[in-house]
Parts: C-alpha cells; sequence; structure tokens
C-alpha cells in the first residue's frame, strides 16, 4: 500500500506514520450547539481520535440519513454556513493536531466558490475534502487542479454496486485514503456492516494504492473492529451524533463513547 505522493499533509503523513487501526469519527458543525464545533474537535482529539470529518450541513443532503440529517437541519437553525465554520476554525491549528476533514455537498461549495473554499480551508488548517455528490469526472476536468493546488485530498466514496474498472479510476485519482461505504442505504441504516463481509473482501483484496476507511453502520467497538479487519480505519457518524443529541453532559460523554470504541 502506497500513501499519495502527490498530496503532503496532516492526512496523508497519518496513514505513513501508522500501523494501527485509525478511528474517524463524523460531527455536524454547529451541532447541538453553534459554538460547539471547537470544542467537539478537542474534545476529540484529547480522547485519541485519529482523524474528524466535520460535516457542513445542507437543505438537502441525499446521502445522509435521519439522524445526520436532524442535527443539519439543527446546526442551520443555529446559523452555521460555510463562512461561519471557517470563522470558527481560524484558530483550530493553535490547539488541534490531528487531520481535519470537511465533508459537505457541491451545491453550498460552488456557491461560495470552489476556489475560495480551497483557499480558505488550506488556511484554517484543513487537510481534506469529501464532497458525495461531486462527479468524478467533473472533478477530473474541473476541480482537481484547485485541490491540489491548496494541498487538499480529496477523498472518493465506492459502494458495493462500484465496478472493478472505476475502482481503479478512483484509486488512480484518490489522494488521500478511499472511502468505502459499507452499504448501499443512507448513513445510520439498520443493516450490519457484517452483511458487507464479501463486498470489504472485494475492496482488501483489490491491492489498491490508496489507504481505505470504512464508514457507514460503524456504531460500536464490535462493528469497528469488524471494519477494521478489512481496512486502514473505520468511520463512525450517525452513532456519535445521536449520542449528542441525547448527552446532557456531551464532553464527559464524548469521553465515555471513544473509550468503549477503543
Amino acid at each position: 500500500m502506497e500513501v499519495s505522493e502527490k498530496i503532503n499533509n496532516r492526512l496523508t503523513q497519518r496513514f505513513k506514520n501508522t500501523n494501527s487501526k485509525l478511528l474517524s469519527i463524523y460531527f455536524t458543525a454547529g451541532f447541538p450547539e453553534l459554538n460547539d464545533t471547537l470544542p467537539v474537535l478537542k474534545t476529540l482529539e484529547q480522547n485519541g481520535v485519529d482523524l474528524v470529518e466535520i460535516g457542513m450541513p445542507f437543505s438537502d443532503p441525499m446521502a445522509d440519513g435521519p439522524t445526520i440529517q436532524q442535527s443539519g437541519d439543527k446546526a442551520l437553525e443555529n446559523g452555521m454556513s460555510i463562512r461561519v465554520l471557517f470563522e470558527q476554525l481560524q484558530n483550530m491549528r493553535q490547539e488541534v493536531t490531528m487531520p481535519v476533514l470537511l465533508m459537505g455537498y457541491l451545491n453550498p461549495v460552488i456557491q461560495y466558490g470552489v476556489e475560495a473554499f480551497c483557499k480558505k480551508a488550506a488556511e484554517v488548517g484543513v487537510d481534506g475534502v469529501i464532497i458525495p455528490d461531486m462527479p468524478l469526472e467533473e472533478y477530473r476536468a474541473e476541480y482537481k487542479e484547485t485541490f491540489d493546488k491548496y494541498n487538499l485530498s480529496f477523498i472518493f466514496l465506492v459502494t458495493p454496486q462500484t465496478s472493478q474498472e472505476r475502482l481503479r479510476v478512483i484509486d488512480d485519482l484518490a489522494t488521500g485514503f478511499i472511502y468505502v461505504v459499507s452499504t448501499a442505504s443512507t448513513t445510520g441504516g439498520t443493516k450490519s456492516v457484517k452483511d458487507a463481509r464479501e463486498y470489504l473482501e472485494r475492496i482488501k483484496d483489490a491491492d489498491l494504492n490508496n489507504p481505505t476507511m470504512v464508514g457507514f453502520n460503524i456504531k460500536d467497538k464490535e462493528t469497528y473492529d469488524f471494519a477494521t479487519s478489512y481496512a486502514q480505519g473505520a468511520i463512525i457518524g450517525s452513532a456519535f451524533i445521536k449520542m449528542l443529541s441525547e448527552s446532557k453532559d456531551k464532553f464527559s460523554d464524548i469521553k465515555t463513547f471513544i473509550h468503549s470504541i477503543r
């Protein structure tokens, strides 16, 4: 396994410098409260999380299940936007050293301006971006040069429906890791990640150049351990958001949650 030589940032270095299984947490910016973004980020790092995906809430999040959709709706209601998020992350690198990615949808990024978005993301210390509805061909033709210019890893998603041929194309373009979606459903679905055993074996056996991280339906130690037996790491989103939404003491509960996984 190689890690991209095209991009060199905290994310690519994290994969180069560890042999252990990585844990990534997804959470929605501005949730539960508008100013929770940086405190949640810091608490996750303090409790041993390896990298974080911060969700940029959008009014039409097609890949998100109800838990993440509801957190996005609440964050938008709180006043979250890409502009506000960048303001919150302005001094992030004074306190946070782990890789940080932004995850969201293409429409708000285009409205902000793709180059302006990449420039600002790089300025505040973001390492990579996940935009699930960015067409691969459009990325390659119109935007790849811009993401590369600002040293931002662009993360592609693959699903059980992704052909071997397309997987090879994605592996050639990827500059961080490949996000292996464990199911064709939305996030936080009722399917078990263990139902994806054959598919995960196929990805593992594909001898990809890039590291892989499994996401969707990872919710506890059992599913994390299962997923990471096929990949370099796993991503937990809906289960973490659900815990935050129910928590009466979020910083204590974050610690308990993370320690229950590892």
